[in-house]
């Protein structure tokens, strides 16, 4: 039976494909998927489990809990001064479900997106898939941020939308406010659809995060999207939300109610209690990783591999083109000689290459050992 050529044309996930090769190794250190190490704290979990055990297993609206909309605008109003209402909000399964929406609601055949290089693995193939067509923007020049001459360098005819992740995966780069000003005054001005993706928003660590629909003109112009897989470690909740315009979240969930219905009832109870009581583990999880952010930057910049330190995220980007191998060369021998598993830097674009992405979401024993694994394999291979 033949498969849609669309489908055909898409590569699978460069992560995953990746990570087929650790299944059945024995003491392999992992420092490639993106997910928290820590579990989801006890009293979010609990509160889900006492949804269960009160009748709470039925669907929701397709929009999601009216209560977990109204905590998920009081908060953002409260902490960052954005006003949404819970109409303007759709409670999605994670952010992955929620850009495959605004993508597939506001793309005609042929629209193009920019999207920057190197990015998270899904943005190029939703879009593809939404019938876009996706523009990249090489920020490798640019230390991996985008800026406003090459935002205006890439605007031509028919592109509609961009992009926009901060902190980044995989590099972990953002932006300060006075950069997001900059930034907003083109995206105005060439009158683009910006699909922000701050999921790691509360992993900043050098300055205050700063939500771009929240700079002036940008409120209307802007799809939010965020959600509770990072900050409050609960990745397999699969809970996301996307805050914008309200014909365009109408759209979404148009969508939305002929695919996925609505997201899990015990996980939007859970990230009610989230937003309630979670902040003080939030702050817990975050000095963790700012902790672990420093030594893995000086260890790796120690041993060999040129490392700029992330703003963001839990992810650092190092360079490998001293080691006269790419990426996934690199990464392969890592993998079978001393048992570390990395990401190469192409499973997120061609900018990628010569580069590798680690995750320091493990635990400091782990990243020493792996350090000292790493440091071995170098001098090895010299």
């Amino acid at each position: 039976m033949e498969i849609s050529k669309k489908v055909q044309k898409i590569p699978p996930s460069g992560i995953r494909e990746f990570f087929e090769l650790v299944i059945g190794m024995k003491d392999v250190i992992s420092l490639g998927v993106g997910e928290p190490d820590f579990v989801t704290p006890w009293n979010i979990c609990e509160s889900a489990i006492f949804s269960i055990e009160q009748g709470y297993t039925s669907y929701t609206s397709n929009q999601g809990l009216y209560e977990l909309r109204t905590q998920i605008a009081r908060f953002l109003n409260t902490k960052h001064n954005i006003k949404y209402n819970p109409e303007e909000i759709l409670i999605t399964t994670g952010v992955s479900e929620a850009l495959d929406l605004v993508l597939r609601a506001i793309l005609n055949p042929g629209d193009k997106v920019l999207v920057p290089d190197p990015c998270y693995v899904s943005y190029y193939p939703v879009s593809f898939l939404a019938g876009g067509s996706p523009v990249f923007i090489n920020t490798k020049k640019t230390n991996f941020k985008l800026t406003p001459s090459l935002v205006e360098k890439h605007v031509s005819k028919g592109v509609k939308a961009i992009i926009f992740n901060y902190p980044a995966n995989p590099t972990g780069v953002s932006y300060s406010r006075k950069e997001l000003l900059a930034l907003a005054k083109v995206f105005v001005k060439k009158n683009l659809m910006v699909i922000s993706d701050e999921i790691y928003d509360e992993l900043t660590y050098d300055f205050s995060h700063t939500p771009i629909s929240s700079l002036k003109g940008m409120k209307e112009r802007t799809i939010y999207l965020n959600g509770f897989s990072k900050a409050f470690a609960m990745t397999g909740w699969r809970i996301g939300y996307a805050c914008g315009p309200k014909n365009i979240i109408s759209a979404m969930t148009k969508i939305h109610q002929y695919t996925m219905l609505c997201s899990p009832i015990m996980g939007q109870m859970a990230a009610i209690e989230a937003l309630k009581s979670g902040g003080r583990y939030v702050a817990e999880m975050k000095r963790e990783y700012k902790r672990r952010r420093e030594f893995i930057v000086d260890r790796l910049n120690e041993i060999g591999l040129v490392c700029y330190k992330p703003e963001g995220a839990f992810y650092v980007f190092p360079s490998i083109k001293g080691t006269c191998m790419n990426c996934i060369e690199f990464s392969k021998e890592l993998l079978r000689k001393e048992k570390v598993a990395v990401v190469p830097g192409t499973a997120f674009g061609s900018q990628g290459e010569g580069h590798i992405r680690i995750s320091y979401a493990s635990n400091m024993q782990d990243l020493k050992e792996a350090c000292v694994r790493m440091e071995r394999f170098l001098k090895k291979n010299a």
